[in-house]
Formats: structure tokens, C-alpha cells, sequence
């Protein structure tokens, strides 16, 4: 291959005075290689079916990719086709080869169409290398008996006819129908037009919300404090263990301390809760919302 990027045409003309394997020999180099791993006869296979791999990638240039990386990837799929063959399947190698050497074709083309991934799911595959084509030819058969489809129809007819959902055909709709541009770039031709990523919504907490939130927390703060200035020191020592540690203590721990029984701080303990809701709710009837 060129390293320019170039498409290396001495690669094309390689591959197409390769041996042309019958059969029986292709049959042998097979099971030469999955029985013996003899890399000699693997080599064998895949210069063989080199020009398969090559005229196979070239049917996918319209979507944009160098010819260069399209061979290299129709390679790796020959590669794994030839590892992964089961020559006692009585299936000729190349009928084999195809559909590997597709799918690592689509895959390459899938995943460097957009920065933001195209898809992933079969429905989505099979929207993204269908779509257009299906499309086209609704169009025609319409345009045909003089009929016009709305968007939302031709929709539904596409999803019918590739047998995927309505909501992946709208997806890919909107991913087929502009390359990626830069946030960078300016919204008007001005040179000190704003920039797209101006216009993005800041995720981060708003200086309204921060605030906010700083107020009610500490409202809260002073009425949980004055609900446990209400308690009697057993309670606050109860609460305090049981819900203001990092670590919990159990019923137990606090029963053998206090030298009461588990149930006996189980009832001081929803006893206290009750006594501090009240005393929240005497407090304001806003704290409903905390509670």
C-alpha cells in the first residue's frame, strides 16, 4: 500500500494475477491450516482471494473512506474468515469469506462516518448501508402511480420494507442527513459571530439554584437542630448514634450500652423520631416537603 494514503494500484494488479484455486486444492490448504497450522497454506488462501477482499472494498468508496483503508480492513476480515473456516461444511472458502469480509467493511465505515457513533444494533446497520437505496426506489414506485409521500409515510414504508423499527429510521434520518461540523465554528459569516458552543445549555449547578439550595439546606440544618434540642439526652444519644454517624450502630451495640433491652431502644428511638416530626412540623408547614 502507499503510505501517502494513495490507493497502491500494484496491490489491485498483485491480487489479480493470484492463482485461481479449484476446489480440491482449496479444500487441502484448508484443512492443511486447521489441522497443522501450516502458515504457508494460510498464506495460500488469502493471496488467492485477495481480489475478492479488493472488489469488495470498492463497493464501498462511496461512503467516503480512502481505498487504501477499505483493503486493509476487507484483509482483516479475509484473515479471521480464513482462521474461523470449517472446511468439513462442504462450503466453498469464498462463499464463506464474503460475509466476513463485509462486516469488517461495514463495521470500519460504521465507526469512523461520524465522531458521534452511528449505530450499533443490526437494525441500525442495516438502515445505514439500505436506507438511501430503499428510499429511492419507494420514491420512484410513488412518483410512479402519481402518489406523494409525506415524510412520516415514506418513514413508516422504509421501516416496513427493512423490517426495523419507525424510531431507528427517524435516527438515522438525522445522523445520514449532515457530516459533523465544529462547535467552533461561527453561527454567521462574521468574524465576531458567536461561536456554536455558546449557544450549548451550561450543565453545571446555576448561581440561582447554588443559592437556593445553600438556603434551604441550611433552614433545614436549624430546624433538625432545635427538633433535637426538644429530646431528652437518652433520645438525642440515640438519634445521634443510630442516624448522625457514618457508620450506624445497631439496636444491640446501644441496648447493652444503656443497659436496656433491643426492643426497649427500638421503641425510644421511633418515640424520639415521632416527638422531632412534630416539633418540624410546629415549626413550618413547608417542612412537609423534606418529610
Amino acid at each position: 500500500m502507499a503510505l501517502d494514503g494513495s490507493f497502491d494500484h500494484n496491490l489491485s494488479r498483485k491480487a489479480m494475477k493470484a492463482e485461481l484455486l479449484d476446489a480440491e486444492t482449496e479444500l487441502a490448504l484448508a484443512y492443511a491450516w486447521r489441522d497443522n497450522r501450516d502458515e504457508q497454506a494460510l498464506h495460500r488462501l488469502i493471496k488467492a482471494y485477495m481480489r475478492l477482499a479488493i472488489s469488495m472494498a470498492a463497493k464501498f468508496k462511496r461512503y467516503g473512506a480512502p481505498m487504501n483503508d477499505l483493503i486493509q480492513e476487507a484483509s482483516l476480515g479475509l484473515m479471521k474468515a480464513a482462521d474461523k473456516f470449517d472446511p468439513d461444511r462442504g462450503v466453498r472458502f469464498s462463499t464463506y469469506a464474503v460475509w466476513w469480509i463485509k462486516a469488517s467493511i461495514q463495521d470500519y465505515v460504521m465507526r469512523n462516518w461520524s465522531m458521534v457513533r452511528t449505530g450499533s444494533t443490526s437494525s441500525q446497520k442495516s438502515l445505514f448501508f439500505n436506507m438511501r437505496r430503499v428510499q429511492a426506489r419507494l420514491e420512484r414506485e410513488a412518483a410512479a402511480v402519481g402518489e406523494t409521500l409525506e415524510r412520516h409515510e415514506l418513514h413508516k414504508r422504509i421501516a416496513v420494507e427493512i423490517g426495523v423499527p419507525l424510531a431507528d429510521v427517524e435516527m438515522m434520518e438525522g445522523r445520514l442527513s449532515g457530516s459533523d461540523f465544529s462547535l467552533n465554528a461561527t453561527q454567521s459569516t462574521d468574524e465576531d459571530g458567536r461561536e456554536w458552543i455558546d449557544a450549548l445549555e451550561d450543565d453545571c449547578e446555576q448561581a440561582s439554584e447554588y443559592v437556593e439550595n445553600n438556603h434551604d439546606n441550611e433552614t433545614l440544618r436549624q430546624w433538625l437542630s432545635q427538633a433535637l434540642a426538644g429530646l431528652n439526652e437518652r433520645e438525642r444519644f440515640i438519634v445521634r448514634e443510630r442516624k448522625l454517624r457514618e457508620e450506624a450502630r445497631t439496636l444491640e451495640s446501644l441496648g447493652i450500652e444503656l443497659g436496656l433491652s433491643k426492643e426497649r431502644v427500638r421503641q425510644l428511638e421511633a418515640a424520639a423520631f415521632n416527638k422531632m416530626r412534630k416539633a418540624l412540623e410546629g415549626q413550618n408547614r413547608e417542612i412537609r416537603v423534606f418529610l
